[in-house]
């Protein structure tokens, strides 16, 4: 089963400096048929305005994996952390019994960023950030995972989850396959391009909620970059 859910459809707001489209109910936006997919509960797509963004406030108890499509995002926090991720890498929180953070886009250029939030399986654990390089190269014509909750996933960006957020970069014609499993939900939304599964038409910015599907088979009709959440 796949349900196409296109950018157009999407809720979301323009508040000046953040320009943004949710996927699933969040803020001002509700709809009760997408509270959340499988324990993926938010994927929004933010667009934050140069020297902007989000000042200091807390979360709890939640994973939130940003990746960042174009520019770059600076994280604070009151565990002392600080770092910029750039377009194409990936940061993570876990929330865990307490954080207060801020995002601030302090490029030149408009920063756009996925920000994704699943539920977490283990609660009561100490606040964490991170964030890492991925290189697209690595990420060639084929998925790699980038957060995961599965101790052999070494590579990634751990997350306190039944989960992985998984990327790839595909040329025009080319095929990437990855494992779901009948039993898991996928959500796939391609940062740029345009790709087809299954017979269906997925373009940049479009959810594809997916179900049902033992091998998920992605082929790319233009030139595409791709993120995928694995979830329970």
């Amino acid at each position: 089963m796949i349900e196409l859910r296109p950018l157009a459809g999407l809720g979301g707001d323009n508040l000046g400096w953040l320009d943004t489209k949710h996927h699933f109910s969040f803020a001002n936006y509700h709809d009760p048929e997408r509270m959340h997919w499988g324990n993926l509960r938010v994927w929004n797509d933010d667009a934050i305005q140069p020297g902007t963004g989000f000042p200091p406030h807390p979360h709890r108890d939640m994973e939130i994996i940003t990746y960042v499509r174009e520019g770059a995002i600076t994280h604070e926090d009151n565990l002392g952390n600080k770092g910029r991720t750039v377009a194409g890498d990936v940061q993570v929180m876990s929330a865990g019994t307490g954080i207060a953070h801020s995002e601030y886009n302090r490029e030149e250029g408009i920063t756009r960023i996925f920000q994704i939030w699943i539920l977490p399986t283990r609660t009561g654990e100490k606040p964490s950030w991170g964030t890492r390089t991925f290189p697209k190269g690595e990420r060639g014509g084929r998925f790699i995972t980038l957060a995961s909750g599965y101790a052999n996933d070494d590579d990634a960006l751990p997350i306190r989850t039944d989960a992985r957020v998984v990327g790839a970069t595909l040329k025009a014609g080319e095929t990437a396959t990855y494992p779901l499993g009948k039993a898991r939900k996928g959500y796939l939304v391609p940062a740029s391009g345009a790709v087809e599964i299954d017979g269906v038409r997925v373009n940049a910015r479009d959810g594809a909620a997916i179900a049902d599907m033992e091998t998920l088979t992605v082929t790319a009709l233009e030139d595409s970059e791709i993120v995928l959440v694995d979830a329970a």
